[in-house]
């Protein structure tokens, strides 16, 4: 079959385009945006990439479009499948119909930690032998590629609550049917969608409304607004994590997180020896270890596991250490988000060593200024902040700048910034660069320049 997937360069619908490819498929595809490292990853897996919405690119030998949920009424290619009546379906649920079924489905839900915690368990079920499929929003170090077809029964899979298609206005979550299901915590957030934090609860439970009886919810114990979710109604098996108090909780833990055990029912289970740092990281691996268990995994053999665990593209991920300045690229554009990938850089950081933290705040909930009054708190853990201000953001940085009791400062430039970092960093510095876009390259320049110096 020939495919032809519309925002083919989006994490989720890349993953979607790589199992197409891996089930023998025929795939290209269309994009607006094109960048590393989905640009790459298809195009190293013989995927052919089309730049722009062109309506001529939908060949006639295309036999199904797979169109995007970033796709909306009006875009050429959509209203030419729409005029022609050239069978389309979402990435959701072309990839329940042609993946998943028959599949234990282990999906990993929440507003924060998906990706790193996907990426952990479908790591562990390889460790463990199982050659699970996956499909992941980002790049697990471990595997060099975002979505694996793998082998039967196990499929790991992010679950993102974003909404399906411009025609399914459902959480593409709804689709996956798991029989393990983690719910990693809850927020508000995606306000382009959802019209509040219960809009998203509801959807929550929905996705709580497709696993079995027989399945299992592995569900942040701390989190309130899951709480929540689960008192709408709960027929699962349930089993909760968090730091302490709970079925699985964590025991002694060092000072650079790099060791800590696991605890179980209050006793400890097993030892964790890695190089992930934050408390965020420490529950992100305790969901995936109990996850990992109900598909048959023992503890001490997931946590020997996460010792081998490289991390993902752009979460913490190093992309240069210059004169002694270590540069980041992190996806955190969610206050939370931001404030917990701080605090597992402040773990690593040596006195007298300082943390710059450069924002982008991309995101739609961004743009449209729903964090404008939290963001700045969520960047203390800095020791200077930079801002940058796109033209095309719905709300002026400065103010919020001002009120910031650590240093920061707004930048309409991305020269600007990269020459600011270079008169000012320091060896020693961590230099940590949020955004959920390709923010100009400006992770790749940032160590050139500071290697020209």
């Amino acid at each position: 079959m020939r495919i032809h997937i519309l925002g083919i360069c989006g994490t989720f619908m890349g993953g979607i385009a790589l199992l197409a490819r891996q089930a023998g498929h025929q795939v290209s595809g269309s994009d607006a945006n094109v960048y590393p490292p989905m640009s790459t990853q298809l195009q190293e897996h013989g995927i052919t990439l089309c730049e722009g919405y062109r309506a001529k690119d939908i060949t006639d030998e295309v036999d199904q479009v797979v169109i995007g949920n970033a796709m909306s009424r009006g875009n050429p290619m959509v209203e030419h499948v729409l005029n022609t009546d050239i069978p389309y379906t979402s990435g959701p649920q072309w990839l329940a119909e042609n993946v998943l079924s028959q599949r234990w489905v282990l999906a990993v839900a929440g507003t924060h930690g998906k990706t790193t915690t996907a990426s952990m368990l479908a790591w562990i079920l390889e460790y463990a032998g199982m050659s699970p499929g996956f499909l992941i929003g980002g790049v697990p170090g471990n595997f060099g590629l975002s979505a694996r077809f793998g082998d039967y029964p196990f499929f790991v899979v992010e679950a993102d609550e974003y909404d399906t298609a411009f025609f399914d206005k459902r959480s593409k979550f709804v689709h996956y049917q798991p029989r393990t299901c983690i719910l990693n915590n809850l927020e508000f957030d995606h306000a382009d969608i959802f019209e509040n934090l219960d809009a998203i609860k509801k959807q929550f439970h929905h996705l709580v409304r497709t696993v079995p009886s027989e399945g299992k919810l592995i569900v942040n114990g701390a989190d309130d607004n899951l709480q929540d979710v689960l008192d709408m109604g709960c027929w699962s098996q349930l089993e909760k994590f968090a730091i302490d108090n709970q079925t699985w909780s964590i025991g002694d833990c060092d000072a650079s997180g790099e060791n800590f055990s696991v605890c179980v029912d209050g006793k400890i289970a097993a030892q964790v020896n890695w190089s992930m740092h934050g408390n965020y990281n420490r529950l992100n691996a305790l969901a995936a270890i109990a996850a990992a268990r109900h598909a048959g995994v023992p503890v001490k053999a997931a946590c020997a596991a996460l010792a081998e665990f490289k991390g993902i593209k752009r979460r913490q991920e190093i992309r240069g250490v210059v004169n002694g300045v270590t540069v980041y690229d992190d996806f955190a554009h969610h206050p939370t988000a931001i404030a917990e990938t701080l605090s597992g850089i402040a773990e690593v950081k040596q006195k007298n060593q300082r943390i710059i933290a450069v924002l982008e705040p991309r995101s739609n909930t961004m743009r449209m200024g729903v964090h404008k009054n939290t963001i700045i708190d969520s960047l203390q853990a800095a020791d200077e902040i930079l801002l940058y201000q796109p033209e095309d953001l719905g709300w002026d940085l400065t103010e919020a700048a001002a009120a910031s009791p650590t240093p920061a400062i707004v930048f309409r430039s991305i020269d600007t910034i990269i020459e600011h970092v270079c008169q000012q960093a320091k060896s020693g510095d961590h230099v940590l660069v949020m955004s959920n876009g390709g923010f100009e390259a400006i992770q790749a320049r940032l160590v050139n320049a500071l290697a020209s110096q």
